[in-house]
Formats: structure tokens, C-alpha cells, sequence
């Protein structure tokens, strides 16, 4: 072939698809006998580019650190500093800016920290392929491929690009990291004839997408689209269109920004007003009213957010949680959905058999999960073991040895289902039993026949007798006996056996199991049936656990799963299919029906099964697997309605928006319908979590307010799309996380609270003296020292409150709710007006002792007050709802140290004689104390009975409201 490429020559995927082999061969100008030559695809790879995906070039480290200056608390912040500059108080510039430093830096440093913990995981061997080049075939790295490459694919191998398969050995690709099927593709390699305009990657069934894995058989194909053009690369580009939203945190602290800004200039525009009109200078009331605005605004609120919800996102790490960005933490806080993938994130991806019964009703449940032996089979009660645990040995040997799987170092090459026979025989002490035989002949699998076997004979027996191992569906299996084991002996095989065997094998099936059936003998006219396996791809550990407790606190879980119904093999037999099951609806009217051809778990619905095996149909039991499995984790799908891909296409924004809440499982979906899904669910004001661990979820989990990732099984693109990424694959770590980010979120608006009833105390302290004319209770250091507490120990101590376990039983927080509710406002009015009118009371009774004018002991005794109004105050903000007393006086550590700290500092000012003279104070006696700690405490008095009142109030509330919902 010459040096020549032209976009004529290029074709998509998906029309590689709909041309045969020889076709498209022809049209890249390659023969696949040789391949092509180096330098025509060297001038290829100039032309189209690599074989890569290209990834958003990454910010240099300064320019990230400069990116935390966009908070608009910082740039408030900012502001204050550059006012308190101009207006020449030095002290003030430099402590808002060292707050600032301080809040950018440790901020930089934890996401710059969860960067390189994402790195480390992302550290893959880079991908090699197998390519036939100018009659050689050669192993390279899997970028240097070209359209036109001629590939070869063996047990193991990812395929490096999209290819059109020319051959295909008992090939089968598990592609469930990229459509969401649990069993491995079967492909071929004949023309599709694709009628419809609407992409399905999983009838494509000539194309090895990229990034998929073989599981079993070997192949050879032609690379038809390589990186971004591949199908893999169509997800990744929309992913990277999709923008990540903000973050609730982030909105609400924009919000309080604004508000702080607002409630500063409308500070000064009051003071310079009631100034003027006194007939004041307007320059001093100027100075004034800004001083006060600047101490107003909380520069200690930023430095609390920040390590708050760094601390959260190290205790995340702890629980195997990488968190990317700090307010990332939060806003598991405030979901109300969660949509999660099936194959891989509620399930495991390992088929694993757990029950069987065997063909003279001996049953056995088998522990343990995975491509390995660790488990055991532990038979029901039953009046003779040693028959059971022999039947149950040949019905094991007849799946070890009717297989093509092999399982190393927990690793499985082969088929899924096949790897949970070996595993299971493996529990069973069996090793190596396909060993014990020479295998004469395969009857491979086909989706006509629906089953396997294999015509073998023994190694070590004398009689080399032809045995034949068989297994497959029960309804194809089960007219090829005549017999069935019962006990010791082969017993001939009735209609009513029949039936009894089908009916056990529908009972299995509406558990959610996969239903395979065993039988050997001697020809496969002549089979005796032995029993039966049910295989599933299991639940994680504790994920019913855990979706019963989202749901309890509030969230919806939604299971999203890219699972086809196995039927939908051509459009035509779906059409036949339908019209079978109006013919069972007609004999079985009494059967309720749920948006699905029939309730699987409805009692009624057994003698359905029978029907259902008749009309050549059992399969729909198959298709309805993840029902069965949505039911078995907790997930309603009775009361709530399933929505397939297909429904999607046919619906309008408007209309997907009315039905996307009442939907529990979304099945046979794409990359873009579970875009579609998320978007739906965010315009209908839901706050989205999405979890994912393939390919088709990058998109989803990009766009949704919090995208988490496995991190064991995940893909890289996953990963890359993702905010927080579960390390050990564990489910129940949201449910820590959740806890986490409504703890959070709760301390900041403590803390909120703290400070902003400190500093209106102060600012009105100071506001009501200038106004009134009379000596200001406090002197400049004074001042400086409360502001010092207000945003020093005591207020941080309060960003670090220990997680309260009640906070997952409280409903997702409303992201509409500014931080400063009307509740918060009550509370810090009420403390900042016991607060103010407490100070004033001991000035003007200090005042009033005879003395002439403002003695030290005045400043004294009104400073102490206010310190000592503060600590009680820090003290009733530690909750909102709960008693100090409930949640426990020594439960937050880094509080009593602040506030010990603040005590013990305030006693030095009032007693040690160097810091007298920098204070203006004197020494108080004991009984001063003790007036000062009765008086004050009135402020944590107030707020407990508050609470108190609250509580009961509430409770009456919700009793009431109780009762009305029970009528």
C-alpha cells in the first residue's frame, strides 16, 4: 500500500459494524494476511495522532495556589485588609493577612495531598497490544496503533482499540465496565444489519471496544478507531464537556460572604448617619463605623471552614476515602440521591454459586464470594449426610469438568459463570478434577442451544467408557434425560419430576439467582440430570445494611444499570416475545403486574414459571436480574416504577423530569442516558450522588454533584471523573461520609454563630458608648484581646466538634437554606443582647460606686465580664439542638484546652503586674470572680432552657404529626 490516508477511507464503529471484514479491510487499504508496513503506519499515526486519550493539561502548582484566592470570603477578606491599610491600622492589616495566608496554604496543601494519593492509584502498567506488521506479529505499546492495524486478542489481553473482528474462536469480552453487562459478550464475526439509528454497544457483536478485557477464546480484527474516535474516547470527550457543579458549601459561604459584606456597609452607613445628625465630624465617624465593619467580619470563619473540612477529609482517608477537594466533604451532607451503578459498586463483578440442590432434594448453602476457595458448603438438615455430600460431589465434578475456566491466584481466565463452578468445586476440596479426564470432543455453548458438554474419558480407570458432562439452562437440559440421580442409583425421569424440577429452578430464580443445571451419562440422548447450581454476582458486604440507612436519613437510592434484558437478541423476537406473554396474561389475569410482564415476587406468580418454560421463555427471569437483586439490597421496585434506556430515548426533558423521581431502577442505560438521568434529577432541585466504577459512569459521575469511584476495580476515566474515590470498594464508607459531611456542616454554622454574636456584642458595646457619650467601657487592648478569643482557640476549638452519630438520622440539609437561618439570627441576637446588656449593667454599676470618672477596676471588672460572657457563650454554641450536658462537657477536648487556655490567659492580665500595665486592669477578689462566673453564665441558662423548650415543642410536633399520618 502507498502513503496514503484519507477521511474517505476512515469509518466510525459503529459503521465498521454494519460492513463485513473484508469490507473494511479493503476500505483501509490493509491485508490482513500481513498487515501494514511500518513507515505507511508511522505516516498514519502523523496524520490521525496516537492511540491515546488526551487529558486537560494540568495547572502548574503556583497557578493552583493562586486559584484559592477566588473564595469570596478571601476576597472580602482581602478587601478589609487593604481599607484597614489605607486607613493606616498596620496591626489589623497584618493579622487579617497572615489569616489569610494561613487559610490558602493548608487548604492548598490537603487537596495537593489528595492528588498524590490519586496518583498512586492511577500508577497502571501502560497497555501493550499483539499487531500483525509486514508479516510479523509484534508486541508493542497499544498508543502506537493506527485505523488499519491488523490485531491479535488472547485470554487476558485489553483490547487496545475499537476493532472489527475478522475471527473469533469461542471469543468472549467482558465488557461490563463499559455497557454495565455482567456476562462477557459473545462476539462473532458476521455483518450486523443495524436497522435502527440508535447506538447499542451491546449489539455490536463484531467490535472489541477498547479498554474492554478477553475472557475467554482468541481473536484477530482490524483497528477501526483509535483513541478519541474509539467509543471509549466518545464518553471520555463527553465527559470532559460536562462541567462539575458547585459545591452546596461553596454556594452557601458565597452567600455568607455577600451577607457580611451587606450587613458592613450597612453598619457604617448607620453609625455615619446617627453621627451626623449628632453633629459629629464625618471623618471620625468614618473611621469609626469602618473600624467596626472590618472587626465585624469574621477573618477566623475562613481559617474554621478550611480546617474543618481538613480534618474531615483526613478522617475520610482513614476510612479509605480520598476526597479531591475540600468542600467536597460537605456535600455528601446535603444528598438526597444517590444513583448507583449495579455491576462492580452494589455488586462485586464475581459470580460466585450459592446454593445448590441436587436432584434427590438435597440442598446446601455455599459461603464466601470471589474467584476463590475460601468458603465452605454447608448442607441442610437431611436424613443421610454421606449420600448428600457424595451427590453433591458428582453434581460439582460435572461443572469442574464441563468447563473452559481456570482460576490463578484469585485471578479468573474464562467465563464468569464457569469461574464460580471451579471456585465452588474448590470449596469442595477439588482441584484439579478436569485433570482426572481426557477431554474426546467440546459441544461449545450457543445462544440457540443454551448449554455445554463435553464427551470425555476417565485417565485412571481401566474401563475407558465415553462419560458426557453437561450444563445449561434447565428447559433445554432436562428433555435430553431420562433419568435422575436419586440416592445411589439412576431413577427414570416423569413428567411430574419435571415439573417439580422446573418449579425449584423458578424458586432459586426469583431470589435473584442465576439458574444452571448439571446432567453426564453415557450419550447426549440418554443424560441423567443431577441437580442444579444458583450463581449470583453478589451484593457487597453490608450494602443492604447501608441502603436501609440511607434511606432511613432521607436519601434515595437509585440503582442505574447498563444490564440488557438477555431476551432483546433482535428486535423481532421481542415483538414475538410480547405477544407469548399477552397469551399468559390470558391464563394467568390474576398474576399482578408492576410495570414488568409479571410481579416476580409475588406468591401468585409460581405457577406462572411453568407457562413461562412452555412458551420458551424462562429467560425473562434472567432479564429481570437486576430487580431481583434491586429487591435483595433494599431497594423498592414495588412501589416504585423501573425505566429502561430504551423509555428514555422516547421521552422529552419535561417528561423525564416528571417520572425521574418515582424511578428506583433505571436498567439497559448508556454513558448518556445516565447523564440524562442525573441532569433530570439536579433541575428537580435534587442534590445527586452518583457511584460508579466503569467507563459508561464517567460522564454521571462528573456531572452529579458528588461523583464517587471504586477505587480497587474502578477504570482510570472513572476515577479521573470522580470527587471522592472509595480505596477498598467498600459501599458502607459512604455512610461515614454522609455522617462526616453533616457533621461539618453543623460546626461551621456553630461557629458562625460564636463569632457573629461576639463580634455584634462588641461592635454594639462600642456603637452604643460612641452614641451615648459616655466613657467606652473598653480600652484599645482590651478590644484587641476579645478579638484575639473571637477568632483564637475557643471559636476554632468549636470547628472540630466530634461527629454527632444522631446526625444521620436528620434528613439531608435543604442546599436553598442560607447558612445564617432565621434560627441562627434568633440565637445570636438573644446572646449578643444578654451579652451587651450584662457588660453595660456591671459598667454602670461599677460607675456608679462614687468614684470620679473611669477607674481600672470599671475596665476591669466589664472586661472580665465579657471574656467570661464569651466562654459561656463558646459553650452553648457547641450545638444547636442538644444540651451541653447531653452531648457530653469532656466529649471535644481541643475545647476544653481552648477554653482553659482563654481562662488562664485573662487571669494573667487581671493578676500578673507586666501585663496590668499593657491591659489598664487591676486585680478583682475572689467574690468579683464569683459574681462575674454567676452573672454570666446566664447566657449558657438562657440557651439550655431555649433548647429545652425547642425540644419539647418539636417532639409534641412530630407526635401529633405521627398519629395524623397513622389515620
Amino acid at each position: 500500500t502507498g502513503l496514503t490516508l484519507t477521511p474517505e477511507m476512515l469509518l466510525s464503529t459503529s459503521e465498521s459494524s454494519t460492513h463485513s471484514a473484508s469490507e473494511v479491510a479493503g476500505r483501509l487499504q490493509v491485508d490482513v494476511r500481513t498487515g501494514l508496513k511500518w513507515a505507511e503506519a508511522k505516516y498514519r499515526a502523523k496524520i490521525i495522532g496516537h492511540n491515546e486519550l488526551l487529558l486537560v493539561e494540568e495547572e502548574p502548582t503556583w497557578k493552583k495556589y493562586i486559584e484559592q484566592f477566588k473564595n469570596p470570603l478571601i476576597l472580602l477578606l482581602l478587601g478589609s485588609a487593604l481599607v484597614s491599610v489605607i486607613m493606616k491600622q498596620f496591626d489589623d492589616a497584618v493579622s487579617i493577612t497572615i489569616a489569610i495566608l494561613i487559610v490558602v496554604t493548608v487548604a492548598f496543601i490537603q487537596e495537593y495531598r489528595s492528588e498524590k494519593s490519586l496518583e498512586e492509584l492511577k500508577k497502571l502498567v501502560p497497555p501493550e497490544c499483539h499487531c500483525l506488521r509486514e508479516g510479523r506479529l509484534d508486541t508493542f505499546l497499544a498508543r502506537e496503533l493506527v485505523p488499519g492495524d491488523v490485531v491479535y486478542l488472547n485470554v487476558g489481553d485489553r483490547v487496545p482499540a475499537d476493532v472489527r473482528l475478522f475471527e473469533a474462536v469461542d471469543l468472549s469480552i467482558d465488557e461490563s465496565s463499559f455497557t454495565g453487562e455482567t456476562e462477557p459478550a459473545r462476539k462473532i464475526t458476521d455483518v450486523l444489519l443495524n436497522n435502527t439509528n440508535v447506538k447499542d454497544h451491546s449489539n455490536m457483536k463484531n467490535i472489541a471496544f477498547m479498554g474492554t478485557l478477553v475472557r475467554c477464546g482468541n481473536g484477530k480484527g482490524i483497528v477501526v478507531s483509535t483513541g478519541e474516535r474509539s467509543e471509549f474516547g466518545e464518553v471520555f470527550k463527553m465527559m470532559q464537556a460536562e462541567e462539575a457543579p458547585k459545591t452546596p458549601l461553596q454556594k452557601s459561604m458565597d452567600i455568607l460572604g455577600a451577607q457580611l459584606s451587606f450587613y458592613s456597609f450597612l453598619i457604617i452607613g448607620v453609625i455615619m448617619l446617627l453621627g451626623w445628625l449628632q453633629g459629629k465630624p464625618l471623618s471620625e465617624m468614618f473611621n469609626i463605623s469602618v473600624s467596626l465593619a472590618v472587626a465585624a467580619i469574621p477573618e477566623g470563619l475562613p481559617i474554621v471552614v478550611t480546617v474543618t473540612l481538613a480534618l474531615g477529609v483526613m478522617r475520610m482517608a482513614k476510612q479509605n476515602a480520598i476526597v479531591k477537594k475540600l468542600p467536597t466533604v460537605e456535600t455528601l451532607g446535603c444528598v438526597n440521591v444517590i444513583c448507583s451503578d449495579k455491576t462492580g459498586t452494589l455488586t462485586k463483578n464475581e459470580m460466585t454459586a450459592t446454593i445448590i440442590i441436587t436432584s434427590d432434594g438435597y440442598m446446601a448453602d455455599v459461603t464466601g464470594a470471589g474467584y476463590n476457595d475460601q468458603g465452605e458448603i454447608h448442607i441442610r438438615h437431611c436424613n443421610n449426610v454421606e449420600i448428600a455430600k457424595t451427590n453433591i460431589t458428582n453434581l460439582l465434578e460435572i461443572g469442574a469438568v464441563c468447563n473452559n475456566a481456570y482460576i490463578q491466584n484469585g485471578t479468573l481466565l474464562g467465563q464468569p459463570t464457569e469461574g464460580a463452578l471451579v471456585a465452588v468445586a474448590m470449596k469442595n476440596g477439588m482441584y484439579a478434577t478436569a485433570e482426572n479426564f481426557v477431554r474426546i470432543q467440546e459441544y461449545p455453548f450457543s445462544s440457540e442451544q443454551k448449554m455445554m458438554a463435553v464427551k470425555c474419558i476417565h485417565k485412571y480407570n481401566n474401563h475407558k467408557e465415553e462419560i458426557f458432562f453437561a450444563k445449561g439452562a434447565l428447559e433445554t437440559l432436562l428433555p435430553q434425560c431420562t433419568k435422575y440421580q436419586f440416592g445411589t442409583q439412576a431413577v427414570p425421569l416423569t413428567k411430574q419430576n419435571e415439573a417439580e424440577f422446573l418449579a425449584e429452578a423458578y424458586e432459586i430464580g426469583r431470589k435473584g439467582l442465576r439458574v444452571l443445571a448439571l446432567a453426564k451419562g453415557r450419550s447426549m440422548q440418554d443424560l441423567v440430570y443431577c441437580g442444579l447450581v444458583g450463581i449470583t454476582d453478589p451484593p457487597r458486604p453490608l450494602v443492604r445494611e447501608s441502603i436501609e440507612m440511607l434511606m432511613q436519613s432521607g436519601v434515595r437510592v437509585k440503582m442505574v444499570t447498563g444490564d440488557a434484558q438477555e431476551t432483546a437478541l433482535a428486535i423481532g423476537e421481542l415483538k414475538i416475545q410480547s405477544r407469548r406473554l399477552q397469551a399468559v396474561r390470558a391464563h394467568t389475569c390474576q398474576v399482578p403486574l408492576v410495570g414488568f410482564p409479571f410481579n416476580p415476587l409475588a406468591p401468585q406468580a409460581a405457577p406462572l414459571a411453568c407457562y413461562l418454560v412452555q412458551l420458551g421463555i424462562s429467560r425473562i427471569m434472567q432479564d429481570l436480574f437486576s430487580i431481583f437483586l434491586a429487591n435483595l439490597i433494599g431497594i423498592d421496585t414495588i412501589h416504585h416504577q423501573t425505566l429502561s434506556g430504551q423509555e428514555i430515548d422516547q421521552m422529552n426533558e419535561h417528561q423525564l423530569d416528571k417520572v425521574a423521581n418515582g424511578v428506583s431502577v433505571f436498567y439497559r442505560v448508556s454513558p448518556r442516558h445516565k447523564l440524562e438521568i442525573v441532569k433530570s434529577l439536579q433541575r428537580t432541585g435534587n442534590i445527586v450522588g452518583m457511584t460508579g466504577d466503569g467507563v459508561n459512569d464517567g460522564v454521571a459521575l462528573k456531572k452529579a454533584d458528588i461523583g464517587i469511584a471504586m477505587g480497587k476495580n474502578g477504570t482510570d476515566v472513572c476515577k479521573e471523573a470522580a470527587d471522592m474515590i472509595l480505596v477498598n470498594d467498600d459501599f458502607h464508607t459512604i455512610i461515614a461520609a454522609i455522617e462526616e459531611g453533616k457533621g461539618i456542616f453543623y460546626n461551621i454554622r456553630n461557629f458562625v454563630r460564636f463569632q457573629l454574636s461576639t463580634s455584634i456584642a462588641a461592635l454594639a458595646l462600642i456603637a452604643l458608648a460612641t452614641l451615648m457619650d459616655i466613657a467606652n467601657p473598653l480600652n484599645a487592648m482590651q478590644i484587641l484581646w476579645i478579638n484575639i478569643i473571637m477568632d483564637g482557640p475557643p471559636a476554632q476549638s468549636l470547628g472540630v466538634e466530634p461527629v454527632d452519630h444522631d446526625v444521620l438520622k436528620q434528613k439531608p440539609r435543604n442546599v436553598k437554606q442560607p447558612m445564617i437561618t432565621k434560627s441562627v439570627v434568633v440565637n445570636v441576637l438573644l446572646s449578643a443582647s444578654i451579652i451587651v446588656l450584662g457588660t453595660l449593667w456591671v459598667f454602670q454599676r461599677e460607675m456608679a460606686d462614687g468614684t470620679l470618672g473611669k477607674t481600672k477596676r470599671d475596665t476591669t471588672m466589664t472586661f472580665t465580664c465579657f471574656v467570661f460572657f464569651d466562654m459561656f457563650n463558646a459553650l452553648s454554641c457547641r450545638s444547636q439542638t442538644k444540651s451541653v450536658f447531653t452531648i457530653g462537657l469532656t466529649t471535644n477536648r481541643m475545647f476544653l484546652l481552648a477554653v482553659a487556655f482563654s481562662i488562664v490567659g485573662q487571669m494573667l492580665v487581671v493578676y500578673f503586674p507586666p501585663l496590668q500595665m499593657v491591659f489598664q486592669t487591676e486585680a478583682l477578689t475572689p467574690y468579683d470572680i464569683f459574681f462575674l462566673v454567676s452573672l454570666t453564665s446566664s447566657v449558657l441558662v438562657v440557651s439550655e432552657i431555649k433548647k429545652w423548650f425547642e425540644r419539647t415543642m418539636e417532639h409534641k410536633m412530630y407526635t401529633t404529626r405521627s398519629e395524623l399520618d397513622f389515620v
